[in-house]
């Protein structure tokens, strides 16, 4: 289906929403998703479990939730800067 473009809805327990995630097939049939989405959704995850933390959810180790978020956010971020350095031209 090239040029199809379908959402995914990733439940989740400590989420308590869902999150669209928009996924487009190419004309090779291959599965693309925005990059921008990705570091979008990496950001969310590790936001929201900071917030249930802090709302005293008893399953949630803090200092896990910690380190892991900021490993989300470092890879959110490794994302954004080669997304930059593609759509500038650099290397």
């Amino acid at each position: 289906m090239a040029g199809c473009v379908s959402t995914t809805r990733l439940p989740s327990r400590f989420v308590n929403r869902e999150v669209t995630l928009p996924l487009i097939v190419d004309d090779r049939g291959t599965l693309q998703v925005a990059a921008a989405d990705v570091s979008k959704l990496l950001r969310t995850v590790g936001a929201r479990w900071l917030h249930l933390v802090e709302a005293g959810e008893q399953v949630l180790d803090e200092d896990t939730v910690a380190a892991l978020t900021i490993e989300l956010a470092k890879l959110a971020d490794r994302i954004d800067v080669a997304c930059i350095a593609h759509s500038s031209g650099a290397p």
